[in-house]
Parts: structure tokens; sequence; C-alpha cells
């Protein structure tokens, strides 16, 4: 690795973007967070790389490139950063290459023995505290003072970022409808919890602590975002949503209206990040019958609990990971419940899906895996390729755990693998649904407990039951649609736009989202922590580690802004006629 690392530095140092390309295997591929091209972008191939280079070594000045221990790694700077690096050699060529911006010279983060002392010493008159300066902070920012960065939604998402912009000195503010950071979380069902373990979960800067359970309840995780605000002294307006924004053109920033509590409050940032997950609206079937229903209809994301529904017949409609995780919350608390699932699933047993994640877990812990070293390896694999190294895992879970398969077939539960058999990981890549980490719901289905219409479809409801379209009829107290959402893309309409909605185009998914039509393929996901095609918007979400690690690059994209650095962006996503 040594020599080949030599050879590209040596020749990126130059200017040689031909003989760097050089040292690509034809069909290698470049993964760039930042670094190169001021976006998140993957090159396929030597013209793209080539093209690339041509276009950026003069601004970007590459150089200092030194190994950084074993298998890949290394280190290097630019003209206004520092980086880390990895590459995979197949017969002496890259078939993959990783870069990604670690920090900006001059505006490192303060930390270690650059921290703050946190106290004056001496006798000063009319001396101002910690507690005078977050108090002026709550009155001025909005008012006195506007936020750089406005991060609309509260959630583990906006609060991560929050805390990275905090670190880097950018003036962010982040606001949300909930009274209190964590309330996305309280709200919902009691039995809710993280699929995803502990290892994979932490937050920027504060991981849990070593007692934390594997997977968070959501309560717990609720009290651990309020906290993590206030550790963090993050600048939070909880009872604001935001109602309308608009960009004006010349003065290059948004005027937002907020409501908080319950009053207008105009704000005028340069930049406004949509940190709202990684969908948009709740999908609602518009069925015949449903204003005659007399029971309780509401969507999965409305379902607070099982309580109530005890001997009452619950209908549950889809059979992802919303409605499996609420047929078994109602089956708990006495209900007869029926799932109609509608498409087949993928699921995954959630101790299997563990065992296929061994950079996040107690082993690799010991072994020197840090959770940020842990995302730096995983983002080191572009998109593109995951697929084929994900196939023999999936191969071998279903060999491993055949017998759990068998009895959600014999159930009548229609299974799918991914229409290439890659699994979760790519499914939730191209669709962010489709999917369930079985915690115990598929039990319930396999011996009867949770009964199951497969495949079925709703026809319409009646004042007192949910007719199938094959005739079958369903009593029915309560319909809960777990029937999912829309693109994250209608935040924007809803806030800014339709015309800007459309301009941006789909948030989310790699190219179509299917295999047999992948296209427009510019692989990375859509619009994510990146530059978008309007000027100042941004988008943040996905899953806790998507969040921790991708609100870094994003963080450094909006402080490079805010100092005034060039930031030529390359590849920018293009300008969409309809999202």
């Amino acid at each position: 690795m040594k020599d080949w690392l030599a050879g590209f530095g040596g020749a990126v140092e130059r200017g040689d973007g031909k003989t760097a390309t050089s040292l690509f295997a034809q069909q290698g591929y470049w993964r760039d967070l930042v670094a190169f091209t001021w976006n998140i972008a993957t090159l396929e191939g030597h013209a793209a790389i080539v093209a690339m280079l041509d276009a950026r070594l003069g601004d970007v000045k590459p150089g200092s490139f030194e190994a950084d221990g074993s298998e890949g790694w290394f280190t290097f700077e630019t003209s206004v950063g520092r980086g880390r690096g990895h590459v995979r050699l197949r017969d002496g060529k890259a078939l993959t290459l990783f870069t990604a911006l670690m920090e900006l010279k001059g505006f490192e983060e303060k930390r270690g023995a650059t921290r703050e002392s946190g106290v004056e010493y001496g006798a000063i008159r009319d001396r101002t505290t910690w507690t005078d300066r977050r108090q002026a902070d709550a009155v001025e920012l909005g008012t006195a003072r506007q936020p750089f960065v406005l991060i609309v939604g509260g959630g583990q998402g906006g609060i991560g970022l929050g805390a990275r912009l905090k670190r880097l000195g950018v003036p962010a503010l982040i606001v949300d409808r909930h009274a209190r950071p964590g309330d996305a979380w309280r709200s919902r069902y009691k039995s809710l919890c993280l699929h995803d373990p502990v290892w994979y979960d932490h937050l920027p800067y504060l991981p849990f602590p070593d007692h934390w359970p594997i997977y968070t309840p959501k309560d717990k995780m609720g009290d651990w975002l309020e906290s993590y605000t206030r550790i963090m002294e993050l600048d939070y307006w909880g009872n604001a949503p935001c109602k309308s924004a608009s960009w004006d053109e010349q003065r290059r920033e948004w005027t937002v209206v907020v409501e908080r509590d319950g009053k207008p409050v105009t704000l005028k940032p340069k930049h406004m990040v949509l940190a709202t997950g990684m969908s948009g609206f709740p999908e609602l079937p518009q069925l015949p019958g449903a204003d005659r229903f007399k029971g309780v209809q509401r969507h999965s994301s409305q379902h607070n609990g099982g309580e109530g529904w005890s001997g009452r017949n619950c209908v549950v409609v889809g059979s992802n990971n919303s409605a499996h995780d609420i047929a078994a919350d109602l089956w708990e608390h006495g209900a007869n419940v029926t799932m109609i699932q509608r498409s087949p699933t993928l699921v995954m047993r959630s101790e299997t899906l563990a065992r296929n994640r061994p950079l996040y877990s107690e082993e690799a812990l010991a072994a020197g895996i840090t959770t940020d070293k842990a995302d730096l390896i995983a983002a080191s694999l572009p998109y593109a390729l995951q697929p084929a190294a994900a196939k023999p895992m999936v191969a071998q879970a279903r060999r491993e755990d055949a017998a759990f398969y068998e009895s959600l077939t014999a159930a009548g539960f229609q299974l799918t693998f991914g229409e290439d058999e890659t699994g979760i990981g790519t499914m939730y890549m191209r669709r962010g649904s489709g999917y369930y980490i079985d915690v115990g719901a598929s039990e319930l289905i396999a011996s009867g407990r949770i009964k199951l219409c497969s495949p079925a479809e709703v026809a319409r409801l009646t004042e007192t039951s949910v007719v199938l379209k094959d005739g079958r009829e369903l009593p029915a107290d309560l319909v809960v649609y777990a029937t999912g959402y829309g693109s994250m893309n209608q935040w924007a309409a809803a806030l800014i736009s339709p015309e800007v909605a459309d301009k941006v185009g789909k948030c989310w998914g790699l190219g179509s989202g299917t295999v047999k039509d992948p296209g427009p393929w510019e692989g990375e996901l859509r619009n994510m922590w990146k530059p978008t095609a309007q000027e100042g918007l941004w988008f943040h979400g996905g899953n806790l580690a998507q969040s921790r690690h991708y609100s870094r690059y994003l963080a450094l994209q909006l402080k490079a802004r805010l100092e005034g650095l060039a930031t030529p962006v390359y590849a920018r996503a293009p300008v969409h006629h309809k999202a």
C-alpha cells in the first residue's frame, strides 16, 4: 500500500490527474466525502476520476500523504483541511479509494489541550459568567442575533448536527414542534425500543455509558436526547413548529416564520437544514367506507399503545417494522390482532443482524475499533459494491435461521430477501422500507397468535369491519395503517414551495430504488448531507449511525461557508423538474 500511496500522492501533488487515474483498476471507484469535491460523491471508472482530478486538483492542492497504520488507511492534507483515506488494492491497482475531510485548518474543534478554561481568574467588575452567556443566547438568538444555520427538526438527527456545529462555532438554532427534546420518542407506544444495538447508536462526542442496554427503550432514548441537548449547550426551541420559508436570491438568505409558544417569529438564516428524519408525511390509503367506520382509525405514527384494546378486534394494515411492533404491542395487551400483508417482507432476526455488524460490537471495541473508526470503515465501501458484499451474509443468515423462516412460510407469511438477495442494508438504502428486524413479533405470527391475511388488499370498510378484495371480512374496532411515509422532499414542498421541492427532486434512495431500473445512478443517496439544487437548503437524516457520521461532513460544509472559504461543488445534484 505504501508504494501505491507514494505514487498516487506524488501524482496528485504534481497536478497529474492522468497518472493518478492510471493507478486505479479500470472499474475502480473513488468515494469522496467533501475533501476533494465539496460534495458527497462517488466516481466510477477512469473517465469520471480523471475528469474530477482535472477540475479540482488546482484548488484542492492535496499533499502530505502518510500511511496510518495498516489495512490501507492513510492521512492527507488539502489547501483548507486535513483528511483520512483508505485504499483497497487488487493486483496493485486501487479497486476503491475513500477520502474524507476531517477538519478545516485554522477552524479546528477545541478539545483536549485546546479546550476552554471555563473561568477567567481575577477580580473582574461586571463579570460575564457562563450563566450570563447562556441566558443572553436564549434572549438574543432570533432577535438581536440571527442564526447562521436553522435546523428544522429536533430529533436525534437535528440534535447531533447541532452539537457538531456548536463545537465548530457555527451559530445554529434547532426548532421543533414538540415541547421537549426527545418527545418524538416519548409520544410513541410504551413497548417501542431501538432495533439497532447500542454500539451502532451513539451520538457525536458523548457515547452511551457502558452499562447502557443493548436495545434502548424509547423513553430512555427521549431522556438521553434531552440531557444531551443541555450538556452540549445547544440552542433549542421547543413548541416551535416551522410554518413557512422563502429564499431571498438577492440577500442570499432565508426568511423563515416559526411559531414559538403560539406567536410568530421571523428568522433570517443563511442556511436551512431539514432534519426531519428520512421520510415525509404519513401515507394513508383512501378507502371506500372509511368515513362510515365506527371504530378508531389511525396511522402507525399516531399509535400510542395497546392499552384499552384487550378483547377487541384490531387490524394492522402493513407488514414492515412498525406493523410488527404495533401488532405485538396490541397482542401483549390482550387484543385480537390480524395483520394484513400486502407484499413480501424482508425479515431478519435481531441477533442475526447484530452478528452481521461486527464493526459495531463489544468485540470490536475490545479490538480497538472505536465507533468513529467503524463509521469510516463502513463508509469506505461505495454503495455500488455493497450488494455483492451483502449477498454471502444474507445466504449465511438464511442457512442459520432456516427453521425460523420455515415457520413463517408455513404460517402463510410472504418473505423476500431483496430483489437481488442482498438483504436489509441494500433495501434500506434503496427504499428505506420493506423490512422487519425481528424482536419477537415473528414468533407470534408463526404460532398464529397474531392472525395473518397474506397476500391481501383492503377493498373497503364497513361500519364494523375491514373487507378484503378476496371477499373476506374482518371484524374491527381499531384499524392501524402501517402504510409508510412519503419522500422527505414533501417537507420542502410544504414549508417552502412545490416549485423548490420539484427543483431539488427526491431525497433518499439510490437511483430509482430498484435493480431493474437503477437510473439516474449518482452513486450516493439522493440529496442527503450535501449541497442541493436549491442554494442554502440541506437535508439531514437517516438512522442514528448515519446521522452521527454524516453530520460531521454537513457541519464542515456549513462551517466553510460561514468562514467565507471557497466551496466550489463538483458534481452537484442536477435541477429536477418534479419530485
